[in-house]
């Protein structure tokens, strides 16, 4: 098989499984957590702490508002998740008109968040080039697609713009409203399932020091029971209701 078929069947093997990646280093993250606040404990500061959560969760929520505002100007069968390459038609304006992918820096900095929280610099390089090395894949297989399917169009656009980091500004206002109901519906999972990683190393770390359960006391936990309570009202607004439908018109 040549290298360009190679890597495109790679990538969309990676793309369909891309899921499970972040969850290799949680397992890892968690243990490294734990084993730190074993036997690291008398070298910690409280200061540095909190400055490297406070950091953690802006670069974090900073990823979520990233792919909010993507999903929200983003036509339907184009991007989002979804277990197979579809695109009817060609994302060009909003932060596509900066970056070509930007819910996968959106899908970066809210993993990045998640392997600061371990305060291990190595950690943390050693995710950005599995995370590159990972993604360049699944992006080769989603551009050769995209190159098949809108030809010259799509060339011209990769052209003037970035794979990940801009080089301008020149933004162009999406020529479509914000969809609400499409944000809620997706982006859902993510805001829960940040605020719940974010307690489960804060209640990690707590136990490992002190051999108790981290509950109320903490914002982690109140964050995780607010948005795990948004989710399944939205659930159940998406699945028993027409009212997220109405936010659509």
């Amino acid at each position: 098989m040549a290298l360009r078929e190679e890597l495109k069947a790679q990538g969309g093997f990676l793309f369909k499984y891309r899921g499970y990646l972040p969850v290799l280093f949680l397992v890892a993250g968690l243990i490294m957590i734990g084993y730190e606040a074993a036997y690291f404990k008398e070298h910690s500061s409280s200061t540095i702490s909190e400055i490297l959560k406070s950091s953690c969760v802006f670069v974090g929520f900073l990823g979520l508002l990233i792919r909010c505002f993507t999903v929200g100007y983003t036509p339907v069968n184009t991007s989002g998740r979804k277990d197979k390459l579809i695109a009817d038609t060609l994302n060009t304006t909003g932060l596509y008109s900066i970056i070509r992918n930007p819910l996968y820096v959106g899908n970066y900095l809210m993993w990045l968040a998640v392997c600061m929280l371990t305060g291990n610099l190595w950690f943390v390089v050693l995710f950005t080039f599995v995370f590159w090395m990972y993604y360049e894949r699944i992006i080769y297989a989603e551009e050769e697609f995209l190159r098949d399917k809108f030809k010259s169009v799509y060339l011209d656009w990769t052209e003037k713009t970035p794979i990940f980091v801009p080089k301008h500004l020149n933004y162009k206002k999406p020529n479509i409203p914000f969809n609400w109901r499409r944000v809620l519906e997706k982006e859902r999972n993510g805001l829960f399932l940040l605020c719940l990683l974010f307690y489960l190393f804060a209640f990690v770390e707590n136990y490992v020091k002190t051999g108790t359960v981290l509950l109320t006391d903490s914002w982690e936990f109140n964050a995780t029971i607010v948005t795990g309570v948004i989710f399944i009202i939205l659930k159940f607004l998406e699945k028993k209701t027409t009212v997220l439908e109405k936010l659509e018109k």
